[in-house]
């Protein structure tokens, strides 16, 4: 069901019954290369050509991470861009929660950290999530989310998203989140739905453990809002978070959330 393109971590060649692809170290010394990585960041993509190079390559940049790229059959060149800097590029059936169960099953690290594409952490991070899962309280956790745009309106959605965390303890996927995958692997991962895996995750999480908001930024991008309107989206996102958890699937739900392209 799946197409893989497997990096080894010993070769610098990546390889699959259908194509080789080249491998690249980066900036990795050659006295830390075939260390385990400390962090597995697992990247969920649709049709997104567009700066997925660029945010993978600033990933890169950091030492003992892995990126795993899961494309969910996007149809322009996401798989060709994220090859130029990704570790793994995995090619899935479509649906974010079976992209992000594929990349955590393929994952080197205990530590996971699921990112959406267009989502930007600065240096430190790594050291954050391993600050956070170090107390064997936490379950999970997630970032301060900075939307990239001027004005109040969008303050105000920061600071709902971070008492939204707080108070029910539901963490939307453009918050980061991260969590160790042997907890990951024994909750039974994101369930197979195609719509708002991340909630409901986040509330089997929460019945096993502390669900933090770590006091550090992720930059996500304000094209949805932009396309969409402000007080339009926002009221969205509560209406249909809140009918999902009054009872109706959120599978029925999926069709009225645009994808922001």
């Amino acid at each position: 069901a799946y197409e893989i393109y497997q990096c080894d971590w010993s070769s610098d060649v990546c390889s699959s019954d259908l194509k080789t692809i080249r491998f690249r170290p980066h900036n990795r010394s050659s006295s830390n290369f075939f260390m385990k990585p400390s962090l597995s960041i697992i990247v969920p993509t649709l049709q997104e050509e567009q700066g997925i190079a660029k945010r993978i390559a600033l990933l890169a940049q950091f030492e003992n991470v892995e990126i795993i790229v899961c494309d969910g059959g996007s149809r322009d060149q996401t798989v060709a861009e994220a090859k130029k800097h990704a570790h793994q590029v995995l090619i899935s059936p479509p649906g974010r929660s079976r992209q992000m169960n594929l990349g955590a099953k393929n994952a080197s690290s205990e530590n996971l950290l699921f990112l959406h594409a267009d989502c930007s952490l600065a240096k430190g991070f790594v050291e954050v999530i391993q600050n956070a899962l170090s107390n064997p309280k936490t379950i999970a956790g997630c970032f301060q989310m900075r939307v990239h745009g001027g004005g109040v309106a969008y303050r105000c959605i920061e600071k709902a998203a971070a008492a939204r965390v707080k108070i029910l303890k539901l963490i939307y996927g453009d918050q980061g989140m991260f969590l160790r995958k042997s907890d990951f692997e024994r909750l039974g991962g994101f369930p197979e739905l195609d719509f708002m895996e991340d909630l409901f995750f986040s509330r089997t999480l929460a019945r096993h453990g502390c669900i933090r908001v770590v006091d550090f930024p992720i930059e996500v991008s304000a094209r949805r809002w932009q396309k969409h309107g402000i007080i339009r989206q926002s009221i969205r996102n509560w209406t249909l978070t809140m009918l999902a958890f009054l009872g109706v699937h959120p599978n029925k739900l999926a069709r009225f959330y645009p994808v922001a392209r």
